[in-house]
């Protein structure tokens, strides 16, 4: 399943659209005002379904994952000198991106791929391709990718 993340070009707050490979909504990210990124991800419906939500004062980034409110997990980043990585402590998947923070890479523990996100250069604004293997763990992805992108955010601001 590919789909494509597209950061809105004028909002006050974080938001994206997420669309399936025929330029279906599939997904809306709306941004909260929140001490550190608070995104509340909704469906086709205009249903809650998740949000991810940023720990403030830790040493390295990390963001409180939940299904509908309940808690799931936590995606955090690790330390590396040159190439970005992250851990999902709910999954046991490694998120391991190329130097210049444009490609990912998400794996389970048996080095199964999971999914692969690549960043697009030439847009306005942040624009990601996600190549998801099983459509079961698309919001799980989904989570990932807008955890990468507020973490990258907040670096850059």
């Amino acid at each position: 399943m590919k789909l494509l993340f597209k950061q809105r070009l004028f909002s006050w707050f974080d938001s994206y659209d997420i669309y399936d490979e025929n330029n279906q909504t599939l997904f809306t990210v709306k941004g909260q005002l929140s001490w550190g990124h608070c995104l509340q991800i909704y469906n086709q419906n205009n249903e809650h379904i998740g949000t991810i939500k940023e720990e403030i004062f830790t040493f390295l980034p990390k963001f409180n994952m939940y299904l509908g409110n309940e808690y799931i997990g936590r995606i955090y980043k690790e330390f590396s000198l040159f190439k970005p990585a992250f851990h999902l402590d709910c999954l046991d998947w490694q998120v391991r991106g190329n130097w210049l923070e444009w490609d990912y890479q998400i794996i389970n523990s048996k080095g199964i791929v999971i999914a692969i996100i690549s960043k697009e250069i030439f847009h306005l604004t942040d624009t990601y391709v996600i190549d998801i293997i099983e459509s079961q763990n698309t919001l799980y992805v989904l989570m990932i990718v807008l955890a990468i992108d507020a973490e990258k955010c907040s670096r850059n601001n």
